[in-house]
């Protein structure tokens, strides 16, 4: 897959990060499914139906955020923090996604996002968040170590898509200690 063209980036002031509503529905499906479309970074194989973007929508909320971009009044991307493993020794533990649109990728609204949703997650008590990035990647694995995150793991060919097997890299960020103001 061709790398895209980096993009003028937006002035900080021109991207608005600020929690998803359901409203938001549409653009973030629009850019989620062209995401299954285009790049193994999901390994959904086929399109999501709103209905389907709903039901994961709802799984969001005060203790696994969701949060888009905005510009302009256009939802341009979105962040989220989602549940790493199910069992409750893993509470203290998130994965984050970032999805940007297409015509806006390489111009800071990943950087937007990730603060926010990295904030968020302090402000939850949360210690550590993975991020499991298939390679070849390379815009996601600068976006994380921008942030600090290290390369912890590969897992081979876990995945299939594009008719090959699909590695997945795995970076992990421990997150500061939240402390309380006295």
């Amino acid at each position: 897959m061709a790398a895209r063209p980096r993009r003028k980036p937006l002035a900080d002031q021109e991207i608005l990060v600020r929690d998803a509503r359901q409203s938001d529905l549409p653009a973030l499906l629009e850019i989620y499914n062209d995401a299954v479309l285009t790049s193994p970074a999901t390994f959904d194989l086929e399109p999501q139906t709103l209905a389907q973007r709903k039901k994961w929508f709802l799984e969001h909320g005060r203790s696994f955020p969701l949060v888009v971009a905005e510009a302009h009044g256009r939802v341009i991307g979105y962040a989220s923090l989602s549940r790493f493993r199910d069992k409750p020794g893993y509470s203290k533990s998130a994965e984050d996604s970032v999805y940007v649109h297409k015509d806006f990728q390489g111009g800071g609204v990943g950087k937007a996002l990730m603060r926010v949703i990295l904030e968020r997650a302090v402000a939850l008590g949360y210690h550590t968040v993975v991020a499991g990035i298939v390679p070849p990647n390379e815009a996601s694995v600068r976006l994380h170590e921008g942030f600090g995150f290290v390369y912890v793991g590969n897992f081979k060919e876990v995945g299939f898509k594009f008719s090959r097997w699909q590695d997945v890299a795995f970076y992990q960020l421990f997150l500061p200690t939240k402390t309380s103001k006295s």
